[in-house]
């Protein structure tokens, strides 16, 4: 059976540009974000932004 627990965990991307960039590594751990942005220089971690639902009609 599949995890209920998909959107609720929290994500950390690794992007580019000090954060203007394109998004280059997301991983649901912070210690491993930030060690893959320190293999880019100028890349910053950041928490990856949840999904807005969807409006009710």
């Amino acid at each position: 059976m599949a995890c209920a627990c998909k959107g609720k965990r929290q994500q950390f991307e690794v992007v580019a540009d000090g954060g203007t960039g394109k998004v280059l590594f997301t991983s649901g751990s912070e210690a491993t974000a930030k060690a893959v942005s320190k293999r880019y220089s100028g890349s910053t971690v950041r928490e990856k932004p949840k999904p807005e639902p969807a409006a009710a009609k």
